[in-house]
């Protein structure tokens, strides 16, 4: 193994041991990091921002949102305790999520980009306005599975998911779920505007409680979202 891959395997280790760390006895969630989960964070390897979403059961459509800044072993509650709704069929137990299920994905992921159908608010992460013909195409047996498809440039495969959607896609946070695309394991997880109800698999927020969090998060202090339920 070369130099550079064994300190690309220490950052890693040191990564997941920091977000492990933080999700501890203190009203952490029991969530694992599947093999569907996103990237290593960004701000190299250091996670310096966590969001826990909490469940107090698999089956729950409610759960816990918190969020907090992190200096070493220490973490400062930023937002929180808030209600969150979750899938219409609770949180799925570790790397038990599947495409359609109706459960959000437990886990610790990162956060790939913003979009949304209003404008840019000034946010660090980049952001993707959501026109008409803007889809996520759910479809296992397409190429683009899980992937943001311009319909004019590409088809987005059998029932894809509209971007253009008021209010729930005004602004959204595209959380890194299956990001190798394995077909099945479910796709278009995001952290969206609340509409009232249970969602289909995403995380959502009141409108102005999650412009608060997406203008906090920042791609330099590696923001994770750790999913799970109560130990």
């Amino acid at each position: 193994m070369t130099t550079r891959l064994v300190q690309a395997a220490r950052g890693l280790a040191l990564t997941l041991l920091a977000v492990l760390a933080v999700l501890g006895p203190a009203g952490g969630a029991r969530a694992a990091s599947g093999a569907a989960g996103g990237p290593a964070p960004a701000g190299g390897g250091r996670v310096r921002q966590l969001i826990t979403v909490t469940a107090a059961s698999y089956g729950d459509t409610y759960a816990t949102f918190r969020a907090y800044d992190l200096t070493g072993t220490k973490r400062v509650e930023v937002f929180g305790p808030w209600t969150a709704r979750v899938g219409y069929n609770g949180v799925a137990g570790p790397g038990k999520k599947r495409e359609g299920d109706g459960t959000t994905p437990s886990g610790t992921y990162g956060f790939s980009f913003f979009f949304g159908v209003q404008r840019d608010l000034g946010f660090a992460f980049a952001f993707r306005h959501a026109y008409t013909y803007d889809y996520w195409d759910d479809d296992p047996a397409s190429p683009r599975y899980n992937e943001w498809v311009d319909a004019r440039k590409a088809n987005p495969g059998a029932n894809p998911e509209p971007m253009h959607q008021v209010p729930a896609y005004d602004y959204a946070a595209v959380i890194a779920y299956n990001t190798a695309r394995v077909p099945g394991l479910g796709s278009a997880i995001f952290l969206h505007v609340g509409t009232g109800t249970a969602t289909a698999g995403c995380v959502s927020l009141p409108r102005a409680e999650l412009i608060e969090v997406l203008l906090w998060l920042r791609p330099a202090d590696g923001p994770m979202i750790s999913i799970g339920v109560r130990r």
